[in-house]
């Protein structure tokens, strides 16, 4: 499932955050990757742990936790702290896939990728290029968004970044360990959760609302992993 979230991020907080970001100093890509990843990844990042990193990340992750459908699509257990690349000059990522376990550093528990989210810090307008693109089962998708909005998607999925040809895109991106592993199961369980939003938004609720709560939280119960 790819998701399109909108406004995560306050438009004076993605401000605050290519304020601060103009003036660091980034590292190279692939200090992030391993061997393969490295063959294809050309950007820049901030540095892993550094504390700008930590400070803007605590604030992606809290607007991330607090956002209903980002939290009905992912059902997070853990969140890896966001990092922050740039892409300029013909930059770009290749075809790759993330890889499945994540270990930060700082000591942290290493936890399992299985979703994605890319959170746009730059205007579409601002550069060329630089679109995400996701192939899946459905076929390929591209996706460049305005600046404070978020897509989601399984980290199953290979994808890549093409080239910037001009102008400088900066983004967060960041993997969460899902309590529902399956992709497909927490799809089913996304769409039954918004089902439930709007018929209870369109008649209140009912017998048949509070059943529909309980099967969602039955398939939850069955499924999920604490």
């Amino acid at each position: 499932m790819m998701l399109h979230i909108p406004g995560v991020l306050t438009p004076e907080q993605v401000t605050y955050f290519r304020q601060r970001l103009a003036q660091t100093d980034w590292i190279d890509g692939r200090a992030s990757v391993g061997e393969q990843g490295a063959q294809v990844k050309r950007n820049r990042q901030l540095a892993e742990g550094s504390p700008l990193a930590i400070e803007l990340g605590e604030i992606v992750s809290r607007a991330l936790m607090a956002n209903p459908l980002f939290f009905a699509a992912a059902l997070p257990l853990r969140i890896l702290p966001p990092f922050f690349n740039s892409y300029a000059g013909g930059e770009h990522y290749g075809l790759h896939v993330d890889g499945a376990i994540r270990t930060p550093k700082g000591g942290l528990q290493s936890m399992r990728a299985d979703v994605s989210s890319t959170v746009f810090l730059s205007e579409p307008e601002d550069y060329e290029g630089g679109e995400l693109v996701v192939v899946d089962s459905y076929g390929t998708h591209e996706v460049k968004l305005p600046a404070g909005d978020v897509i989601v998607y399984p980290s199953t999925s290979v994808h890549r970044v093409l080239p910037v040809t001009s102008g400088e895109r900066v983004c967060s991106f960041l993997w969460t360990q899902s309590m529902v592993r399956d992709d497909w199961k927490r799809s089913m369980l996304f769409e039954l959760d918004q089902n439930i939003q709007q018929v209870r938004a369109a008649h209140g609720d009912s017998e048949a609302t509070v059943g529909l709560t309980g099967h969602y939280h039955n398939l939850l119960r069955m499924w999920a992993e604490i």
